[in-house]
């Protein structure tokens, strides 16, 4: 949960025009970077969602809608290559994900509730160690420069399981500053456990990383506005 504040939140800010939110609908074929093509999700033994359709293109951002239990955080899995889905396929640059799982892995960062940061480590080692798994440069400036972009200069040094659960939050977080590639971004409530500033830093890497190019995927119980944003519901294809 956010933390309450006497100001407006930044991304739900009434004195800023809202952008256009653009409603995807059922229907059309996927043909964009990342795509399910008739996806469907069981868990044990409730099928949550079938026949979805879904297309993440470069230079969007989509917010992921659906009620709690609709299978959120299971369709974003399932996109991230970490799970399967029960039948229907899920497509990198018009290739089955199978076939070019490495180099789809390589273009795909997912941040999920779990931060995955080493709690052996400081918190710069642990940045700089994520740096270095997804094969970039100069490792730990990179991973200086990250934390300073989310507030968090003064914890570098510090282990990672002596931080807050905020702070943890926003380390884990900072992967998404590491570099300037456009990837794509899959992050399960991204907003939580931010105060007013990190959130808005969140919203403006998501923001610039549009504008070079690179796509995002995203779930918030919190109201949001982003540039360009557009939302996906995923109660046309819920099983009831």
């Amino acid at each position: 949960m956010a933390r309450a504040s006497t100001f407006p939140h930044p991304l739900c800010d009434p004195t800023h025009p809202e952008p256009a939110a653009a409603k995807v609908a059922p229907g059309s074929p996927p043909a964009g970077w990342l795509a399910a093509n008739r996806l469907a999700c069981r868990r044990g033994n409730r099928l949550l969602f079938r026949g979805l359709d879904l297309q993440i293109e470069p230079g969007t951002v989509t917010w992921l809608r659906g009620a709690n239990g609709s299978g959120k955080t299971s369709l974003m899995r399932i996109l991230a290559g970490l799970s399967h889905a029960d039948s229907g396929e899920v497509t990198w640059q018009g290739q089955p994900l199978g076939t070019s799982d490495a180099a789809a892995r390589r273009h795909t960062i997912y941040v999920g509730h779990a931060n995955a940061l080493k709690d052996d480590l400081t918190l710069l080692e642990a940045l700089a160690f994520l740096a270095t798994l997804n094969e970039l440069d100069d490792a730990v400036p990179r991973a200086r420069q990250a934390l300073g972009q989310l507030g968090l200069s003064s914890c570098a040094h510090a282990f990672v399981r002596t931080l807050s659960q905020g702070q943890r939050r926003r380390g884990a977080l900072a992967r998404l500053a590491l570099d300037d590639v456009a990837r794509t971004w899959i992050l399960d409530e991204p907003f939580d456990s931010l105060d007013a500033q990190s959130t808005r830093a969140l919203a403006d890497l998501i923001e610039s990383h549009g504008v070079r190019g690179g796509a995002t995927l995203l779930t918030s119980h919190q109201p949001i506005q982003l540039a360009g944003m557009r939302e996906f519901d995923l109660e046309p294809w819920r099983v009831t």
